[in-house]
């Protein structure tokens, strides 16, 4: 009886000083910066019931409350003016080596083109109408028709119209050219560097764009933040940092977040001192592909008091205003 007395005050001994160790109120939380990540800039969202990675997912559209298209210079701006400090957007490479700044890998989803988007000259990618294939009944009706023509811009052209703002970049492909093309975009254009705020997608163009443009960009991909959340849960209880984890962006859903060794302060420290930041989605769970952003003011409210570090949106025009009211 006397061992297992023992074991027994072992065992809570090594859980509570584990606890301790690992407990957010340990420390005080810094001085807080909450900051906004706009995916896509303000845009049409769609409902992720049955999601894949090849729905169409503007034939799949809610309700318009607004007329704003995706991944457009107005919808930037739009963005910026809600309160993003960071807006997302995707490239392809054209066939006259430009960078277009379009989502899709095709073109017959959301526009009256069709093909691969970077099997064509940007002049042509010009053309189209973004607003095409937008519907929220079906197919009865498309409120976007006609509303896009000629708005799809080249990262040039983002760039000057917002030289101050700063961007995170969605590579759609696994080409390694495209970070090597980025690079020389930025060694033509210095003036711009400050704008490439952060790069992922595949990891071919991420890493080769991190290697080439500094230790200062925000690089990631979905393999690398699985990798980092899968070693931090497994050794972060120590106050071990895996290499996966540092200098870089570490996404993490808001429902999966409390789950995190030091959740939150102490989490969101560890990952500062490492060099990294910390961006909340939305909830994962029972979600078909990846998670949504911080959305709602549901969601919002999950986020911790004095929480460092980024919300990623797909509705900044709630979040934005939302959150400026929180700060007063």
């Amino acid at each position: 009886m006397k061992k297992k007395h023992m074991a027994a005050i072992a065992v809570i001994t090594a859980i509570t000083t584990l606890y301790i160790f690992n407990a957010s109120w340990r420390i005080s939380p810094a001085e807080p910066e909450l900051r906004l990540l706009s995916h896509r800039g303000v845009h049409q969202t769609y409902h992720r019931q049955g999601l894949t990675d090849t729905t169409c997912t503007a034939a799949r559209i809610d309700l318009p409350t607004h007329h704003f298209i995706e991944n457009t210079i107005p919808s930037m701006q739009a963005a910026f003016a809600a309160g993003a400090d960071v807006v997302e957007l995707d490239v392809h490479p054209t066939t006259d080596g430009y960078f277009a700044v379009m989502h899709d890998w095709t073109l017959d989803c959301r526009t009256d083109g069709t093909g691969e988007t970077r099997s064509h000259n940007l002049t042509y990618l010009k053309s189209l109408n973004l607003g095409h294939g937008y519907t929220a009944d079906g197919g009865k009706t498309y409120p976007l028709h006609g509303q896009g023509i000629g708005l799809m811009p080249s990262l040039d052209e983002v760039f000057a119209r917002f030289p101050d703002k700063q961007f995170l970049i969605n590579f759609k492909s696994r080409e390694s050219r495209e970070g090597d093309m980025l690079a020389e975009f930025v060694a033509r254009h210095p003036q711009w560097r400050s704008a490439v705020w952060g790069v992922y997608g595949g990891d071919e163009p991420t890493w080769r764009a991190a290697e080439l443009l500094g230790d200062d960009l925000a690089a990631f991909s979905r393999a690398s933040v699985k990798t980092c959340l899968k070693q931090y849960v497994a050794l972060g209880w120590s106050g071990y940092m895996p290499a996966a984890c540092k200098n870089t962006m570490v996404m993490v859903p808001i429902d999966i977040a409390p789950w995190l060794w030091g959740w939150p302060h102490l989490l969101v420290k560890r990952f500062q001192d490492a060099g990294s930041e910390v961006a909340l989605l939305g909830p994962m769970l029972d979600q078909t592909v990846g998670a949504p952003g911080i959305d709602t003011l549901e969601h919002l409210a999950l986020v911790p008091e004095e929480f460092s570090g980024y919300l990623w949106t797909d509705k900044i025009e709630v979040i934005g205003p939302a959150v400026r009211e929180l700060q007063k």
